[in-house]
């Protein structure tokens, strides 16, 4: 049966019989591929209970229902799976992460905005965390910033109250104020605080909230987000 160049959907022969096999096969795999959402990235055993639509792009080394399929995509359709040729420049969103992803001919690239054909990559992430907020004059949020980061800034945004303070600052050991001062601690409160020029961390680093017009009484919640760059290293 002939197929198509890039999505390999199946085609229609000449005086086919049920033709809607044929025609119901090529929608079910548009709809997996037109708005790629992986369910998982570098997996290498099948789930045991996928759901209809489901689809995974498998890791080097797969086992079960997936041997030899290193480097598919495979696709949860008909109680069964159905493996998928990925192109290089698709793009897509892995669900498990929540981050956007691109394929490079060789694997998936998390958040990058240009790949170089071996792989290196200009990555921009932003990771999330609901801190709750711990008593004292200050609160840590442990290895909040990752290692290898070029960080722009962080937001947040009090998700319930922040007591026995009247305001608070965040920032790192040495600098706590680095990305502002004076954010409300009621719920609903904003905070974005942005480097003055693009900082790396080379390794995991804290973030500080401090307390200002008192202490924290350990009640309340932060969501903080930190919004950085890596550099990928090219495949040998």
């Amino acid at each position: 049966m002939a197929k198509t160049s890039r999505l390999a959907l199946p085609l229609l022969d000449p005086a086919q019989a049920q033709k809607h096999v044929t025609v119901n096969e090529a929608l079910v795999r548009l709809d997996a591929l037109a708005q790629l959402g992986l369910a998982g990235i570098d997996v290498t055993v099948p789930p045991g209970a996928p759901s209809d639509g489901d689809l995974y792009a498998i890791g080097s080394g797969a086992s079960g229902g997936w041997a030899g399929q290193d480097g598919a995509l495979a696709l949860f359709v008909n109680n069964g799976w159905a493996f998928l040729t990925p192109q290089i420049g698709w793009r897509g969103w892995d669900a498990s992460a929540g981050v956007a992803v691109i394929y490079d001919g060789a694997g998936w690239v998390a958040g990058a905005g240009a790949v170089s054909p071996n792989g290196a990559g200009f990555v921009h992430r932003t990771v999330e965390v609901d801190h709750a907020v711990g008593a004292g004059a200050s609160s840590t949020v442990v290895g909040a910033i990752p290692g290898d980061a070029i960080v722009y800034g962080v937001t947040g945004r009090v998700v319930s109250a922040v007591g026995g303070a009247t305001s608070f600052e965040v920032g790192v050991s040495g600098s706590t104020n680095r990305y502002g001062s004076g954010f409300g601690v009621g719920a609903g409160s904003w905070l974005r605080g942005m480097t003055s020029s693009p900082l790396a961390y080379y390794t995991a680093t804290d973030l500080i909230l401090t307390a200002g017009g008192g202490s924290f009484d350990g009640s309340g919640t932060v969501r903080l987000a930190v919004h950085f760059a890596e550099l990928t290293v090219p495949r040998g």
